[in-house]
């Protein structure tokens, strides 16, 4: 049997119970599980132990004390993701889920007790699918910090590099359109994920050096994907404050120029967050960017606090709906809601709508009975390196030739 490189913490008082959870989580193929009686010994377990990746825990009606040892666990930074033994309505579920997210931590989903290997079994997937498998890194492995100057280097010596994820009709599973994603090629460690780079790059202010070089290759791909017949369009994440860069549209149009693209083929996507202040610099990037023919996406929707003032304020062309709101779509009626609403608003403003997160046939099935169009996720591709995403391109190109 292979082990799943996951660090797991058991929480419970009872030991039978906490034996069960531990064969359980032994029996779905993790080596390295600890069990803590409660969540003071979880806490002398983490500092002496180090992080883990999942924290199995319960949760319930009658008492307070659950809430607390989520909050607690959350806080510490030293817990990636939650499994919790419950069974609360979805809406409280919900809840949870972002009290939880706000604390720093994320909630895996839910199991009834006992726990057995087939429940989470699953969740132990997403887990590896959303922390691991993106960026081909071992869940137990822990990077030094990058330095300025090391990631400088990286960034000038072509390590950081734009991998592509595509846009798909739900209906047709069609593709014209691939969001640019950044990847490091690290020389020692292999690929890592943004997770595990991102942060320093926005703490050294090299956001606009990154967004340049992933702009050049992702120009560079599309340019080759035209010539072998691929009509396809590109959407590049941008932050808020990287608007105010005075360098970025004159380098854009550069770029553009230089690959003979059309802005017209892209699409910008800001995360709503970071939308909360506009200066008159930002609201006029935004503006030369939609006069230049390039598409704005409010990215992360629904999770910030100013969504129906902004797309009332400013320029863009489509919503991204934040991914949360796909998982649990079958048992959620409330998740259901937000999705059918947002695609009606989006209608009425004449906006596109995309849904993250897609991840399984019976979520694309049920996001088009409620009339969602486009969706992005698991379920039609992972992120890929520009030479794996021509000859995935080319596969689907020939397969529908064939036809």
């Amino acid at each position: 049997m292979s082990f799943l490189p996951i660090r797991v913490l058991v929480i419970e008082e009872h030991p039978f119970k906490q034996l069960v959870a531990i064969q359980a989580f032994r029996d779905a193929g993790c080596d390295s599980v600890v069990g803590a009686a409660d969540v003071n010994a979880a806490l002398q377990l983490l500092e002496h132990a180090g992080p883990v990746d999942i924290v199995l825990c319960a949760l319930n009606e009658e008492g307070m004390q659950g809430l607390t040892t989520l909050e607690i666990l959350s806080r510490t930074r030293r817990v990636k993701s939650l499994i919790i033994c419950s069974a609360l309505a979805p809406d409280l579920q919900d809840a949870i889920d972002r009290m939880v997210g706000m604390l720093g931590a994320s909630v895996l989903g839910y199991v009834d007790v006992p726990v057995r290997a087939g429940a989470i079994t699953p969740l132990l997937s997403r887990y590896l699918e959303t922390t691991v498998a993106a960026g081909n890194v071992s869940a137990k492995a822990r990077y030094p910090l990058a330095s300025q100057a090391g990631l400088e280097q990286a960034i000038a010596g072509n390590e950081l590099k734009a991998f592509f994820q595509p846009k798909f009709n739900l209906a047709t599973g069609e593709v014209d359109s691939l969001e640019v994603l950044a990847r490091w090629e690290h020389p020692q460690h292999g690929v890592l994920c943004p997770a595990d780079f991102l942060p320093q790059v926005s703490q050294f202010g090299l956001m606009d050096e990154l967004f340049f070089a992933l702009l050049e290759q992702a120009l560079a791909f599309l340019q080759i994907a035209q010539a072998q017949g691929h009509v396809l369009s590109l959407a590049f994440n941008l932050e808020a404050e990287q608007l105010s860069c005075e360098s970025l549209l004159p380098h854009l149009c550069k770029a553009l120029e230089h690959y003979a693209i059309p802005a017209s083929r892209l699409t910008f996507e800001i995360t709503e967050s970071g939308l909360l202040e506009v200066s008159p610099r930002v609201l006029e990037t935004l503006i030369r960017l939609r006069m230049m023919g390039a598409g704005l996406s409010i990215d992360d929707f629904g999770i910030g606090y100013s969504s129906l003032e902004r797309l009332c304020q400013l320029p863009f062309t489509e919503i991204k709906l934040d991914a949360r709101f796909v998982r649990d779509l079958d048992s959620s009626p409330r998740n259901c809601a937000v999705i059918s609403s947002t695609l009606a608003l989006a209608e009425a403003l004449d906006m596109a709508v995309v849904v993250e997160g897609v991840e399984y046939e019976s979520q694309r099935q049920r996001l088009l009975k409620l009339g969602c169009h486009q969706g992005q996720g698991y379920l039609c591709a992972r992120p890929m390196s520009a030479t794996r995403a021509l000859s995935w391109l080319e596969m689907k190109l020939a397969s529908r030739s064939t036809l």
